[in-house]
């Protein structure tokens, strides 16, 4: 029963480190627990009605669960630990009960205490490797604190350089620049930064995934109903006559295929070519495609 306990509660604690690692250090598919919180959250909001998604909740309420999940697993299996061994390996604050407070509630408040690194004492370990293991937990929580603020600080810029993204392509779209203003210098200057910044945006999905799971409400700010503007962008460029507009319409057009693979490979599986894996991706986020402003899709009339 004590190995049985002691090896539950490794294994929690290992599976949540894990998690952690791929999540924020090597982002790949591999972070199941955030990854599948993440997809829940998404899921859940597209059959919650038509006001959940765009208040924008789905995302951040999956970042608050998923943190919570890390922090009280790896609670848990501490707990685990430590239950096993009470109260015999424990030293308890005058006034306390050994035998009353030897638990699994006990072991787990003493988990907590120790990964919110509060050191309140009542309870303490006094067997010798109970006694390195516990500040180890609080090594573990101060990694979890690391975690989340890593976490915050990479998202929200990155959502903030998508949206930024989406508005710099409206601009553009609104301004309803002719075909000859674009075919000079300035047109491929132009042209050169909006694939510069799809490439960020490209690394941004691959570095934080989970940020693709957030909704954008504003219809010039989100990414999903400029694309289409984006592709019409660069199919008109290449018809240039400017050589460095045609260039720089490639590489827009090469940057958009990056992304769309990026995004077919990571969330929708769709296994068909950029246009329409930016429909799919419009669609996923419940938004019009394409310039022609709402309740316009691909293939409407």
């Amino acid at each position: 029963m004590i190995w049985l306990s002691m090896l539950a509660g490794t294994a929690l604690i290992l599976f949540v480190l894990r998690d952690v690692f791929h999540t924020l250090w090597h982002p790949t598919r591999h972070g199941g627990l955030s990854r599948r919180v993440m997809m829940a959250f998404w899921w859940a909001s597209a059959r919650l009605g038509t006001r959940w998604r765009p208040a924008g909740l789905a995302g951040p309420m999956g970042m608050v669960t998923v943190l919570a999940a890390w922090a009280l697993t790896v609670a848990v299996g501490w707990g685990l630990v430590y239950w096993p061994h009470m109260p015999e390996d424990f030293s308890y604050a005058e006034g306390l009960d050994p035998d009353e407070h030897a638990g699994p509630l006990d072991a787990l408040y003493i988990s907590l205490v120790t990964l919110a690194t509060l050191g309140l004492g009542d309870i303490a370990p006094t067997s010798g490797w109970l006694r390195v293991l516990a500040p180890v937990e609080a090594l573990v929580g101060f990694v979890l604190l690391s975690a989340t603020v890593a976490w915050i600080l990479g998202i929200y810029p990155a959502l903030a350089r998508r949206r930024a993204l989406a508005l710099r392509l409206s601009h553009v779209r609104r301004s309803r620049a002719t075909a000859q203003a674009f075919d000079s210098d300035g047109g491929a200057a132009l042209l050169d930064g909006l694939a510069s910044a799809l490439s960020t945006i490209t690394v941004d999905f691959m570095q934080y995934a989970e940020s693709y799971y957030f909704y954008d409400g504003d219809e010039n700010t989100s990414l999903p109903t400029q694309l289409g503007y984006a592709i019409d962008l660069a199919d008109q460029a290449a018809e240039a006559r400017h050589p460095d507009v045609r260039l720089s319409a490639a590489a827009l057009r090469t940057a958009l295929e990056d992304l769309a693979t990026v995004l077919d490979e990571r969330f929708l599986r769709t296994g068909a070519a950029a246009k329409h894996i930016f429909a799919a991706y419009a669609c996923d986020h419940e938004r019009p495609w394409g310039p022609d402003g709402p309740g316009r899709t691909e293939g409407s009339g």
